[in-house]
């Protein structure tokens, strides 16, 4: 279920040219001065900031020359510097919607939240496709953060969606599914422009900008190699107070900033978020599409209503035909054993964006088998491509593991796995999941006497991956796995089974968030096994039998997170609700006995450091 125009992707189109960089600091935390031997001579700290300390400071304090000399060549010396309450990494969907949302008026007092890409002005690339009724939900949540969103960010709308599993188990090549449930496409240059704020769009959209955070073109330098540590050494540094770290501009400026919170929204690869090994987990797969924005030629054709078998006034979301590959072909093969569907966006007049797309493999299917497969199938509806506004390349992984606990920097969208397993699903569950994000860091930096990093951080993660949700994912993260394993004819009777469910079970999977519309019918273990029961029932034997085994193999081979998500008896799984770490005491008793003994002692003796009185 579903689809790479819904995930945030690392995609490849024609590149817009991004604007000169450019940045004027306009909260200065911190004035350092270095002499040649890179030894701190003066640091002056600024009233504006919260408790700064020099990410250099760090590591050039109390150290040979020989690894102050090695440090020093890893670590540019920043030539500027900032502060924030939040320092948001990244510029896409996920990035500038948490922005949004923690910059916004707020009854706990302003906070200031500071975005920083290099790629802040490159256009946005994929096409979004989301349900209506899921989009509505997110208006609804932005309005009540005072963000609200503008009709102009849906630029299509279809009534109905349509389907196409024919050719297995009696099911015609020629059938249509058709669901009774509208699908929009976003306006994707809409949406980042209402996302941004007002000084930092373009001229002649003036005024189409909310949001209040602050921008700087520049990238963070960093790697974690452990929970909380980082390579290059004081590249980024966590204190009981905050972050500092380094952010590089593409002509090579450094600006060291101070940050309360650091979230960071760079993608499922991230390179400072860590992954949970505690746990055993499954590989990520991976949805892999070929997608053209593109004008057809209707010069021929009888109907202009259609463009093919498309009707034009219906989004198409799946197309598992495969009657346009030669009977008997290596084609054909390749296409039964690792199945690929045609997704169709009919826009204005004669433009439609097609994509053919692999749901969820691994290893992925190769872009190059998508888009000969693609032009395969035009062939054969004989649909003429006279023009191609666009080339798309999407890249999704889908489920993995989750981010690690305890670590400082907060993974948000693609960096904390919130693609959906089984589908792809993204843009409305990270702008929703930025809600409840929002609420919990700001209320967190409300604090700010008693403001705590390691609570903050450990707060955002438990709202976005609360143990409830991480169940209902662990369901999800088993419909994936029985995904890959299925050829085109299983597929087509998995699908067709799923939408003869009542629209609330099928919505509710699909949504697969909590506050997205129908996921109620999935939030609970209860909720799950009915929906599981239901579904098995609408599939075809072979497909039912071939699940059911599926389940008994995987809580085997997997153990405890689908059996946890279908009953009460395992309870839930670990979330990340902070727990304070406590000192170690010792035996105190024993101590102060033995320290008054030593005291009393006629031998004089050098009182042990294990019996000496410490503050706890």
């Amino acid at each position: 279920m579903l689809l790479i125009n819904n995930a945030f992707a690392t995609t490849v189109v024609a590149l817009l040219t991004p604007s000169a960089l450019a940045f004027a600091p306009t909260r200065q935390i911190a004035s350092t001065t270095l002499n040649a031997q890179n030894s701190i001579i003066s640091y002056q700290s600024s009233p504006l900031t919260h408790a700064p300390i020099s990410a250099r400071s760090a590591i050039l304090s109390k150290r040979t020359s020989l690894f102050a000399q090695a440090a020093a060549d890893s670590v540019p010396d920043p030539t500027a510097n900032d502060s924030c309450d939040v320092l948001v990494l990244g510029s896409g969907p996920a990035a500038r919607s948490i922005a949004t949302l923690l910059a916004s008026p707020s009854s706990n007092g302003s906070f200031d939240i500071l975005l920083a890409d290099t790629n802040y002005d490159r256009r946005w690339a994929p096409n979004y496709g989301v349900w209506q009724d899921e989009w509505q939900s997110i208006l609804l949540l932005y309005s009540s953060f005072k963000q609200p969103l503008g009709a102009s960010c849906v630029d299509r709308l279809w009534e109905v969606t349509d389907c196409f599993f024919g050719g297995s188990f009696d099911i015609p090549v020629e059938s249509r599914m058709r669901l009774d449930r509208p699908y929009c496409r976003v306006d994707r240059d809409a949406l980042r422009r209402q996302l941004s704020p007002k000084d930092e769009i373009e001229v002649k959209n003036d005024g189409d900008g909310n949001a209040n955070y602050r921008v700087i073109r520049s990238n963070h330098i960093s790697k974690a190699t452990a929970v909380n540590i980082y390579s290059p050494a004081g590249s980024m540094v966590h204190d009981e107070s905050g972050s500092t770290v380094l952010l590089q501009s593409k002509d090579g400026d450094v600006t060291q900033v101070r940050a309360k919170l650091i979230v960071d929204c760079t993608g499922h690869e991230s390179r400072i978020v860590l992954k949970d090994d505690r746990v055993k987990s499954i590989p990520p797969g991976f949805q892999i599409a070929y997608g053209v924005l593109a004008k057809v030629d209707e010069s021929n054709i009888p109907d202009s209503d259609y463009a093919g078998p498309y009707y034009k006034e219906a989004m198409t979301l799946f197309d598992y035909r495969t009657d346009h590959f030669p009977e008997g072909s290596n084609e054909l093969s390749k296409a039964e054993k690792a199945p690929t569907f045609m997704y169709a966006m009919p826009l204005d007049g004669n433009r439609i964006f097609f994509e053919e797309t692999s749901l969820v493999a691994r290893p992925a299917v190769s872009f190059q088998e998508c888009k000969e497969r693609y032009l395969t199938r035009m062939e054969h509806l004989g649909i003429t491509i006279t023009e191609i506004e666009e080339e798309e390349f999407c890249y999704i992984p889908m489920g993995g593991p989750l981010p690690a606990a305890d670590q400082r920097v907060v993974g948000f969208g693609g960096a904390a796995a919130m693609v959906h397993p089984s589908t792809g699903y993204h843009l409305c569950r990270a702008m929703m999941a930025s809600g409840s994000a929002a609420e919990a860091i700001r209320k967190e930096l409300a604090n700010d006497k008693n403001f705590n990093p390691d609570r903050a951080a450990a707060s955002a993660y438990n709202a976005i991956w609360s143990p409830t949700n991480i169940a209902q994912r662990n369901f999800a993260v088993f419909g994936g796995e029985f995904l890959m394993k299925q050829n085109v004819e299983g597929l087509r009777g998995f699908f067709d089974g799923f939408f003869k469910l009542p629209l609330e079970l099928w919505g509710g999977f699909l949504a697969g968030w909590p506050g997205l519309p129908n996921n109620e019918n999935h939030e609970t273990w209860w909720a799950r096994l009915k929906f599981g029961l239901s579904f098995v029932s609408k599939l075809p034997p072979q497909v039912a039998l071939d699940m059911l085994v599926s389940i008994a193999t995987y809580s085997i081979t997997e153990g405890v997170p689908l059996p946890q998500s279908v009953t009460p008896l395992l309870g839930l799984p670990d979330g990340y609700e902070y727990k304070e770490k406590s000192a170690a005491v010792g035996d105190v008793a024993a101590k102060s006995e033995a320290m008054k003994m030593i005291m009393e002692s006629k031998v004089e003796e050098v009182v042990p450091v294990a019996f000496e009185q410490k503050e706890v």
